[in-house]
């Protein structure tokens, strides 16, 4: 089983990038912390600020991944070709967030991604990737 861990703008900032919303833990040790819970899968990384190359790893997960935990960030809320990109692959993708976008400002309570997701999981810090990752192993395992 592999699984992608795909991150938006300005996640490359986690941990020290406004702190009372996002926390102080790295993705580093996030990654650290999903191959210690799920030995069985094998995780890719991939950030990037730029929308196309998000695309570019969505239609590149085809035939290389199982499923995708996307945290797209502020594209979550501006990106139709990001949405269409999630609902062309047959890839499994379940959309989480840090923090919870409906308790944040009102531009962030809708989300482009959410209809064509599997599913949405947010507000609960960096543990909504483990959340993520136990859904989708849910899914594609059918437990």
């Amino acid at each position: 089983m592999k699984l992608l861990i795909l991150n938006g703008p300005n996640l490359n900032l986690q941990g020290r990038r406004d702190t009372q919303v996002y926390g102080t833990q790295t993705f580093d040790t996030l990654m650290e912390t999903l191959q210690r819970a799920y030995p069985q899968v094998g995780f890719g990384y991939f950030q990037s600020n730029v929308e196309g190359e998000l695309i570019d790893a969505l239609q590149q997960a085809e035939g290389a991944y199982d499923g995708v935990v996307l945290n797209a960030g502020g594209y979550t809320h501006t990106s139709v070709a990001l949405r269409d990109a999630v609902a062309a692959i047959d890839v499994p993708v379940v959309e989480v967030h840090i923090s919870s976008i409906l308790a944040r400002e009102e531009f962030r309570h809708v989300s482009l991604l959410a209809p064509v997701a599997v599913g949405s999981i947010m507000g609960f810090g960096l543990d909504s990737y483990l959340l993520g990752v136990e859904a989708l192993l849910i899914r594609l395992e059918g437990v």
